[in-house]
């Protein structure tokens, strides 16, 4: 493989990963930073890291780096799930407002799951992943994703039952 079709290879696959990142509540400054210091890591490492696992390893170390920059800063993110200009023609105040209100509740719902849970549904629903795309890139059995998948839903039905109870 020659410099130039790594390069939009390695620029491909960290495009996914700025968008996940962002995804899961990173600033648009942050997620560019753990991009810039993920892509350095796999320059600086590129010999010991296999070409198969290319992506997974890429995804691992910026979501490791994401979750180190969280507990340092020890500061709660948002999570953005929907992009409001791809779900409404057109934004009047009060479907944004309702959508702030909906994304407020997810959020919160998804801050009382476990992580790995947390992680596997916005693998699947927000980046639209399919089941064996999820299992390379978190190096895991399909059956083991789908079945962590399954009790993900179950406990995010859960939490939102109560919550509309309360």
């Amino acid at each position: 493989m020659n410099d130039s079709m790594m390069g939009k290879k390695l620029n491909e696959v960290l495009k996914f990963v700025y968008s996940y990142l962002l995804k899961m509540g990173a600033s648009k400054e942050d997620a560019e930073d753990i991009i810039q210091d993920t892509a350095y890591k796999f320059l600086q490492y590129i010999d010991s890291v296999g070409i198969s696992n290319v992506q997974s390893w890429l995804f691992r170390v910026a979501i490791n780096q994401y979750y180190d920059m969280t507990r340092k800063n020890s500061r709660r993110r948002e999570i953005l799930l929907f992009n409001l200009q791809e779900l409404f023609e057109e934004e009047t105040p009060e479907k944004l407002l309702l959508q702030s209100e909906l994304e407020k509740d997810i959020h919160e719902l998804l801050n009382k799951l476990k992580p790995k849970h947390r992680q596997l549904l916005l693998l699947k629903y927000s980046t639209g992943l399919k089941i064996n795309e999820i299992a390379d890139l978190l190096g895991m059995k399909e059956g083991s994703v789908k079945t962590i998948l399954h009790r993900a839903r179950c406990e995010f039905i859960e939490q939102y039952r109560r919550y509309g109870n309360e």
